[in-house]
């Protein structure tokens, strides 16, 4: 027989499919002795037999689950409708009494509050936190028994439905249980974090506080007094003006009341109080052993816990192996990439830096994990004044805010605290990089012969050529190997990688050197600055623009053969080749496809995250590239531009250099800049050499990695193949080397929960050890009121209309489009023909996209957080790439 009630007393967390998170969190506080207002839940087997009643509740579901985000209208009309329909479902006897004798057994004649508790709710993953109904003052069996229905069918509000669809939970495999618990009769309420919720910080307790019932304050009705506790100090007190509060009347039910005027700026708790509520919530936390949101009240001189959920929107924070202050940094801002990545991928990408690998127990002490992210740890930089300064300005190449919010944490106190108590750590810094100095000492020879002796016309060639035949040796030595023994020689290459890019990489720095002296020479001689972005654009040798040139030939390919086209718009991966072959003039197409995946096939967006799939595995990634260019650009539009943008170059640097010659001492200062420019525009597209190598190399890892999961899944040890990238490479090792303990099943469906759910985090540009997130702000601006201010990379403004792309493989542009995006590396490129204008999320002058859309002359700004989310398809916008702004014109 099916138990409709369960009090209290028995429960505890391991109920959660019987009361839903919020009755078992009350059910296991109640035992763990913490201060609960007495009451009992009704089961979710209640929930269950009172919707087999209804005869409509399959099809309703039905319906529900055809539904999507994007039809708010639909699931509006079908929720009420769902709500309507359950408030006239009959509650069967049974239910009734046992819920009624539940009642009588904790008080009939007492007030109590009714809440939903679905077995989705307050979990470590989603709190569902204000997705269904809450009843107050609830008196009687009959507004007790409606306020129960209510509930239920509460679980079919609008909110209910979508963060249910959003966060992937079947409207079929959440139950509902209902809380009724004795009501309280507080003089105050509210809520606490036992962890600030603004910053992150996890040593903060953060206090809300107001006249009343809670209720005032969960609904906005009212301002709460806020107060913050450190380590037992109170550090924070803001006291707001309450105009209302929440009362309880008599009959049953709340009334919202004008506060007296001498209560409206008084202090809702004493400090005393505000000390002992933050004790009792660190010993909820320590309780649960996770960061909680709890709703409280106070009544006479107890305290009462009303509710206690786990904190799930909280980034989690990289380990650390003792209490000090560390500061990290996020390589996802730095990459250019923010999603999260696989296990394998995280290996990957920490095996090849050469600096920071522990000879002690712990991992690389300089690229830290936390939330399937990469992140430096640069706290011993931070420690020394001089280096401090110099990598906070370096920094802010890359990306402003970073800078900012770097420049906020070492000027803090405690901050300083820890710098002096770590006086010494330069050479701390020398031992950690020791193993790289070596390689730059040996590059300095390349430097000083590029920079005075060789000619700088065979910087590319130079630069390029030795790497390819390092490349196809170890592509041969991999693959000659086979089982464990091959994945040895890919950490073997992994150890060595930065090392072979070494000599390429001192060509890298060769326009690092020469174009600040350039524009040191130019101000002393001409008292005006260098125009760089003229200078920059059409370089040559840089194999990101390159491959966007190739894509736009492709297109021109394609679109002298309308049935290529057609058959690209419906191809499919598995066919793709096939299909393209029967088409006319697909062969021709196919001979420039094969060619660019030769070159360029290993690369994808997210291309540092091996784990991705590569566009030679599933060529219709770029086909949206190609449509978008046909789309966008006239036959030939591309290689005209680039052409144009080459003269453009070479002109500004003749009327320079005419310019410097009228000068005293003219001919020598001329030759001398043209030399220095001579050699930036031979060395400057070699930017993304290294990192194009650095993929190549991965593509041939991801081969051997999957075709050793291969084995494994045709052996029955992995499910699918794709699995392996749920494992760290060390682990594959043990796999293959059959050492490995754990449950393998358990382990990689566990990660994969994880990685869905840290997927749907962004990862914060600077944190702390202690969980605070530094925000960096941009000032000195000038830009029209309510633009977005951003940094500005790309000079030009341009307008057009918005089109958010979260992926490139989902782009659909058309001519006069601004692109918007998340991020952009080098697989967004083929994107960057077809726009206007560039705005990202993330990024600075020295980033992917930004050396792009300078290469290419399209104004972009950068750095501008949450642009995908304010900006709108559709919305006609001026992006200035000059100032640094985006204004919203229509």
């Amino acid at each position: 027989m099916s138990v409709y009630v369960m009090h209290f007393n028995e429960v505890d967390r391991t109920n959660l499919p019987e009361v839903g998170g919020k009755g078992a969190n009350l059910g296991e506080m109640n035992k763990a002795g913490f201060p609960v207002p007495a009451g009992f839940c009704i089961t979710t087997s209640a929930y269950r037999d009172f919707i087999a009643a209804s005869n409509e509740m399959d099809r309703f579901l039905d319906l529900l689950d055809q539904s999507e985000l994007n039809q708010p209208e639909k699931i509006n009309k079908l929720g009420k409708l769902i709500r309507d329909h359950l408030l006239t479902v009959p509650i069967s006897q049974t239910i009734k009494f046992s819920i009624l004798d539940a009642w009588k057994i904790v008080g009939e004649e007492k007030a109590y509050a009714v809440r939903s508790s679905a077995t989705a709710e307050d979990l470590p993953t989603a709190s569902f936190a204000g997705q269904q109904e809450t009843y107050l003052n609830v008196k009687g069996a009959d507004q007790l028994l409606q306020a129960v229905r209510k509930c239920w069918s509460s679980l079919f509000t609008d909110r209910a439905i979508i963060y249910r669809i959003k966060n992937g939970f079947g409207h079929r495999s959440v139950y509902l249980s209902v809380v009724v618990q004795q009501m309280v009769f507080p003089e105050i309420s509210g809520l606490m974090f036992t962890v600030d919720p603004v910053t992150g910080h996890r040593n903060i307790i953060s206090i809300d506080a107001s006249f009343g019932l809670g209720e005032a304050l969960v609904s906005g009705i009212v301002s709460a007094d806020s107060y913050q506790v450190l380590e037992g100090n109170i550090i924070k007190k803001q006291i707001a003006e309450k105009k209302k509060a929440v009362y309880p009347v008599t009959e049953g039910g709340t009334v919202t009341r004008e506060l007296a005027p001498e209560l409206q700026k008084k202090q809702a708790l004493s400090d005393d109080k505000i000390l002992e509520l933050a004790q009792l919530g660190q010993k909820i936390e320590n309780h649960y052993c996770s960061e909680q949101d709890i709703e409280w009240c106070l009544a006479g001189d107890r305290f009462y816990i009303l509710q206690s959920r786990p904190i799930t929107s909280l980034y989690p924070i990289p380990k650390v192996y003792d209490n000090k202050l560390y500061v990290f940094l996020s390589i996802a801002h730095l990459q250019m990439m923010t999603d999260a990545m696989k296990p394998m991928g995280i290996s990957i990408f920490r095996g090849i830096v050469p600096f920071g690998k522990a000879s002690g127990p712990f991992p690389n002490q300089v690229i830290v994990e936390a939330g399937c992210r990469l992140f430096y740890d640069v706290t011993p930089l931070l420690y020394s004044k001089a280096l401090r300064r110099y990598f906070i300005w370096r920094i802010a190449i890359v990306d402003e805010l970073m800078r900012d919010a770097l420049a906020k944490i070492v000027s803090s106190e405690i901050f300083q605290q820890e710098a002096k108590a770590n006086k010494g750590t330069t050479k701390q810094v020398f031992e950690l990089f020791k193993p790289i100095l070596p390689l730059y000492l040996k590059g300095i020879p390349i430097i000083v012969n590029n920079l005075f002796f060789l000619d700088p016309s065979d910087i590319i060639e130079r630069a390029t050529a030795p790497l390819e035949q390092r490349i196809n040796k170890y592509r041969y030595g991999i693959m000659q190997a086979s089982g464990i023994e091959r994945i040895k020689r890919v950490q073997e290459s992994m150890e060595k990688l930065l090392q072979e890019l070494n000599g390429s990489m001192m060509y890298v720095l060769l326009s690092f050197i020469v174009l600040p002296t350039a524009s040191r020479l130019t101000r002393l001689w001409l008292g005006e600055d260098l125009d760089v972005d003229t200078l920059s654009k059409s370089p040559p040798g840089n194999v990101t623009g390159e491959m966007g040139l190739m894509i736009g030939d492709l297109a021109d390919t394609a679109r002298k053969y309308p049935e290529v086209v057609g058959y690209l718009e419906r191809a499919e991966d598995s066919t793709f080749y096939q299909g393209l072959s029967k088409v006319k003039g697909g062969d021709i197409f196919r001979t420039e496809l094969d060619r660019f995946m030769e070159l360029y096939g290993m690369r994808c967006p997210g291309e540092i995250d091996i784990s991705n799939i590569r566009w030679w595995e599933a060529p219709t990634l770029l086909v949206p590239s190609i449509i978008n260019h046909i789309k966008s650009n006239a036959p030939g539009e591309h290689r005209n531009r680039f052409r144009q943008g080459r003269k453009e170059a070479q002109k500004a640097i003749q009327k320079l250099l005419e310019r410097i010659s009228n000068t005293p001492a003219g001919s020598l200062k001329a030759r001398l800049m043209s030399k220095l420019l001579f050699i930036y525009r031979n060395s400057t597209g070699l930017r993304e050499f290294p990192k194009y190598v650095i993929v190549r190399f991965f593509d041939i890892y991801r081969q051997v990695i999957l075709a050793e999961a291969r084995v494994l899944h045709q052996r029955g040890i992995l499910e699918r193949e794709e699995d392996v990238f749920y494992l760290y490479l060390e682990e594959l090792v043990a796999l293959l080397e059959n050492r490995f303990n754990e449950d393998l099943k358990q382990l990689i469906g566990s990660r994969k929960r994880a990685y869905e759910q840290y997927q749907k985090m962004t990862p914060p540009r600077v944190m702390t050890s202690e969980g605070e997130v530094i925000t960096g702000v941009r000032s000195g601006v000038e830009a029209p009121k309510g633009a977005l201010i951003g940094t500005p990379v790309s000079a030009g403004v341009a307008e057009g209309y918005v089109k958010v792309i979260l992926k490139p493989e989902a782009a659909k542009l058309n001519k006069g489009d601004v692109l918007v995006a998340p991020f952009t590396d080098p697989g967004w490129t083929p994107l960057f023909y077809s726009v206007e204008a560039l705005v990202v999320e993330i990024g600075g002058m020295m980033t992917h996209g930004s050396v792009i859309a300078r290469e290419y002359g399209i104004p972009a700004v950068v750095g501008i957080e949450n642009a995908t989310k304010i900006l709108k398809d559709g919305q006609y916008v001026r992006v200035d790439g000059t100032r640094g702004f985006v204004q919203i014109l229509k």
